[in-house]
């Protein structure tokens, strides 16, 4: 029997049963969400994050305390000056001295992260991340303190273990936030730990050259940290699909962008025109640092403005 429905209707109807908003006769099933809104009954798809501005600044602190312990364990093995090892294990124990309490701020308890800690599970990288700061947290305090006693073994041991958990410290949140449902989390899930990552050793290395260190290493670490996020920008604004549509459009798409600059392009061009000049050399540490942290910022609102609205194509 031929249908006396317009083709296009049916082509209309098919994209929208396709987004669960009609069902095969046309009509909209209960619960379906509205076009307007996106959502069901005026509520998100998605549950937006309620991370408040502990998370940017736990991530942040985090990020660059673990960075810090590698370099510190680095710096150690190739016989570099004993005051950059001392100084990278300082900022690896203060970041997480600091990351503890701004977690436990974020989950309003201090009983939660205990319960945390209850249980490992593999699979869960909020675990993974609670199991994690509380190895590195001790492991770097460890390293400082007996430092700071004259304990070499122990405070290497210590360093050694801080220099391992470190490296899960600067990137498992990556890891963390793209494990979600949230699409624009979802769909860089693959890049968001390499990001971080490098994010993190941007800032450790430019808390290492505002403190005063000018080794031609750490220069290096901050050459190449610049351009993998220079090129995590061009990656970013290249992308044209729907998802991520947060990180380029509206108000975290204008914070994205001013963090991309200033943890990217800015010291990078600092970097390579000023090798001689120390003085542009700390301004591309004080430009990555400050990148580094509108980068955590950024990635949680653009979160949030994901699940709020996460096909804003619609409207």
């Amino acid at each position: 029997m031929k249908s006396h429905i317009p083709e296009t209707r049916l082509d209309e109807i098919r994209n929208q049963a396709a987004l669960g908003q009609l069902d095969a006769k046309g009509v909209r099933p209960p619960g379906s969400p509205f076009p307007e809104t996106n959502s069901y009954y005026g509520l998100p798809i998605v549950k937006p994050p309620v991370w408040t501005w502990e998370i940017p600044l736990y991530f942040f602190a985090g990020g660059a305390a673990g960075a810090s312990s590698v370099i510190a364990l680095t710096a150690q093995m190739t016989g570099a000056s004993k005051s950059l090892v001392r100084d990278a294990r300082w900022i690896a124990a203060i970041g997480a001295a600091v990351s503890g309490p701004l977690l436990i701020l974020d989950l309003g308890r201090p009983e939660r992260f205990l319960n945390m800690l209850r249980v490992f599970k593999p699979q869960s990288p909020m675990s993974v991340g609670a199991w994690t700061l509380t190895a590195f947290g001790t492991a770097s305090a460890g390293a400082v303190i007996a430092e700071l006693l004259r304990m070499k073994r122990a405070g290497d041991a210590a360093a050694f273990i801080a220099a391992l958990s470190g490296l899960v410290m600067a990137t498992y949140t990556g890891v963390l936030i793209g494990a979600t449902a949230i699409p624009v989390w979802s769909r860089h899930a693959r890049s968001l730990p390499i990001h971080f990552g490098a994010s993190a050793l941007a800032s450790a290395t430019a808390l290492l050259v505002l403190r005063g260190h000018d080794e031609p290493a750490l220069n290096v670490l901050g050459l190449a940290a610049a351009a993998f996020e220079t090129y995590m920008g061009i990656e970013i604004e290249s992308c044209d699909d729907i998802e991520s549509e947060p990180l380029r459009k509206g108000p975290t798409g204008l914070t994205t962008r001013i963090g991309g600059f200033f943890s990217g392009p800015l010291p990078l061009a600092l970097r390579l025109l000023g090798i001689r000049s120390k003085r542009a050399r700390r301004a591309a540490a004080a430009s990555a640092l400050l990148g580094s942290l509108l980068t955590r910022v950024a990635w949680i609102e653009a979160g949030k403005a994901s699940a709020r609205d996460p096909l804003p194509h619609l409207q």
